[in-house]
């Protein structure tokens, strides 16, 4: 298991829902990513791409506008 980070901090919806989904489809089953967005529309979109795409999303937080939000990889389809 790895864990991978991606900052997408200034970058607008939906860069960095973009970026994450790009680096789970090269992560293993069971790998952790973390992303760190300042776009609001993120807290929305990490939310309702791990309810389609199988993926878990295990923590979410803000601090000083900051969204950090660590996703487990899912089964592969």
């Amino acid at each position: 298991m790895g864990e991978r980070l991606i900052d997408a901090q200034y970058q607008k919806s939906p860069i960095p829902i973009l970026r994450a989904a790009k680096a789970l489809r090269e992560m293993e089953p069971g790998d952790k990513l973390r992303v760190l967005a300042t776009d609001p529309g993120a807290v929305a979109d990490f939310r309702d791409f791990c309810l389609t795409s199988g993926h878990a999303l295990i923590a979410a937080s803000e601090s000083r506008g900051v969204f950090s939000f660590s996703v487990k990889r899912g089964e592969a389809p």
